[in-house]
């Protein structure tokens, strides 16, 4: 059976599309590749934030189910997404940035031995950018070509998540025996796991937390991480593999742009693994990326149902030049 080869994507859940489409694209300068709707609840905009071409492994997306109150951040719970810029120097672009647009930070800091810089958004979703300096591994996305960020300061994909877990003995057996992670580091109450060919892009770190509440889902959280794997075969191989462990899976699900498996390995922690084809690109041209409102083949017939319910954004960016920030 083929191993996990790192993030393919984190889902979270946001008060706002509209809100969220200005931050990722004009403060963090993450392409929108897909716009679409959740294929489980069709009133539901599902935007998906990548690379310059939309890659597995660089891609954060969001749900914004209507009328959903605020979560709460707490224990049991996937508390943080990280995005890779390309070296030191870009952490230093980006504190100036936000300095700039107010946007609530950390300041630079050092974990497991890499440069990061915690920020949250308008809702107070956590996240975090991990510097690439001196990073091996699974090699990282492209810049956007277009967006307002300068390409060697640039965003490139996703870093580790980090999860915060009550039961941090029970999990450390989830992650090495069943998800097949090594937990090669640690520090104080945080442990770092790897997978694959490690680096930035294939770590969990995992938080030991029974001090505080448990965490209540909602707008302001992660709903989902999902890990890398090759192929249909491999994925039918590892809900076997989940199933030998009883844990309960979802079965194969076709989400059109990748194929999906789901399994919640621990309270309140949802994991999907996600094969990277066949991609974002099958559907619209790479210079329209995310324009326009795509549906999967099944949902096709309910276009005009859809497009009655779900407001209309507008992700036209190809008539627009987003000039390159240098502050």
């Amino acid at each position: 059976m083929n191993g996990l080869k790192g993030m393919h994507h984190v889902t979270a859940i946001t008060s706002s599309a509209e809100e969220n489409y200005k931050f990722f694209t004009y403060v963090l300068g993450m392409r929108l590749v897909k716009k679409t709707v959740n294929q489980d609840d069709i009133q539901t905009y599902h935007l998906f934030f990548a690379d310059d071409k939309g890659s597995p492994g660089t891609d954060m997306t969001f749900f914004d189910f209507p009328g959903i109150p605020k979560g709460s951040h707490g224990t049991n719970e996937i508390y943080r997404t990280a995005f890779r810029v390309p070296s030191d120097q870009a952490l230093d672009y980006w504190l100036k940035r936000f300095e700039r647009l107010n946007i609530q930070h950390e300041g630079i800091q050092e974990q497991f031995g890499k440069q990061v810089l915690s920020f949250t958004d308008f809702d107070d979703q956590n996240y975090q950018l991990i510097s690439d300096e001196n990073n091996q591994g699974v090699p990282s996305g492209t810049p956007w070509q277009d967006g307002p960020i300068p390409n060697e300061y640039a965003i490139t994909g996703l870093g580790p998540i980090t999860v915060r877990i009550k039961d941090f003995k029970h999990f450390n057996q989830v992650m090495e025996k069943v998800l097949l992670f090594k937990n090669i580091d640690h520090e104080g109450s945080y442990h770092l796991f790897e997978v694959g060919e490690g680096g930035n892009g294939a770590q969990v770190i995992v938080e030991e937390n029974d001090d505080l509440p448990m965490a209540q889902q909602g707008y302001g959280t992660v709903h989902h991480a999902a890990f890398r794997i090759d192929d249909l075969e491999t994925l039918h191989q590892w809900d076997e593999h989940y199933r030998r462990f009883g844990f309960q899976t979802s079965g194969y699900v076709d989400r059109f742009f990748f194929k999906s498996l789901y399994t919640r390995v621990a309270p309140q922690i949802l994991f999907e693994l996600a094969t990277d084809g066949p991609g974002f690109m099958g559907d619209e041209p790479y210079e329209t990326l995310g324009e326009k409102l795509s549906l999967p083949p099944f949902l096709e017939n309910k276009r005009k149902e859809i497009v009655g319910m779900v407001r209309h954004i507008d992700t036209v960016r190809s008539s627009k030049e987003l000039k390159k920030e240098y502050e």
